[in-house]
């Protein structure tokens, strides 16, 4: 049973996601201030955490951050600030996801779901599927299905190391909204922070190179003004070879 920690300042909303969340064989604890959700969470160490950002008695930043010291748990920052800069500073600081009140269960639970698939020894698969595509991250090789339609590997799809780089970091981390500065700082280094020109390159290559419909991208998302995430269909299971 998944262990979830909840944490905001709002009496209702506490109830009715601990309710949901139960309903659905989460074992669930809440906490309505930032020290409380340190506290809690050092106590009873949460598989994943459901966290506002405006707490009373510190900031759900601070919160975030202090998580991070010590826990890879996935966080989704749940909060009324539909500011840009917001989602941006939360996920910087190691938030996974964003989810902006109101919120419907479902889309939260969806969340929850895709950011799970990062839970310690999702990265231990070296193979990801995109559609009919195969990504072997232990190999550095992108293939297709071989041409006879007969088992095995068929043609290479030739990647830059750049492009490689870029696409191993967004499949590593499946689900998860990685803001531009980031990739950056991840496939180009910390000089590049302001470089997202390069970034809108690659990716418009890697969708020329991968997706189906490279206009309208079925794995590799934009997120406007914060950045990218890999966003797995149902049947795009990480596989052992």
């Amino acid at each position: 049973m998944a262990r979830v920690l909840v944490v905001d300042d709002e009496p209702q909303i506490l109830r009715a996601l601990r309710i949901n969340l139960r309903a659905r064989q989460y074992e669930v604890r809440t906490a309505a201030t930032g020290p409380e959700a340190l506290e809690v969470a050092a106590k009873h160490p949460p598989d994943l955490v459901v966290l506002d950002l405006g707490l009373p008695g510190m900031d759900g930043l601070d919160v975030i951050e202090g998580l991070r010291g010590w826990t890879s748990a996935p966080i989704i920052v749940l909060s009324g600030r539909a500011d840009g800069t917001d989602k941006v500073e939360a996920l910087d600081a190691g938030a996974d996801d964003y989810v902006t009140k109101p919120f419907g269960m479902e889309e939260l639970l969806a969340r929850m779901r895709a950011v799970a698939r990062r839970a310690p020894g999702a990265d231990a698969a070296p193979r990801v599927r995109l559609g009919p595509l195969t990504v072997d991250l232990a190999a550095k090789r992108v293939f297709r299905p071989s041409a006879d339609g007969n088992a095995g590997e068929g043609a290479d799809i030739h990647l830059t190391p750049t492009e490689w780089h870029l696409l191993e970091v967004l499949l590593r981390n499946p689900g998860k909204l990685l803001t531009r500065r980031q990739l950056l700082n991840e496939v180009w280094g910390p000089g590049y922070a302001d470089a997202t020109g390069n970034l809108r390159l690659y990716m418009t290559q890697l969708r020329r190179k991968l997706e189906p419909d490279p206009p309208r991208p079925r794995w590799l998302i934009t997120e406007p003004g914060m950045g990218y995430r890999y966003q797995p269909g149902p049947d795009d299971k990480p596989e052992l070879p």
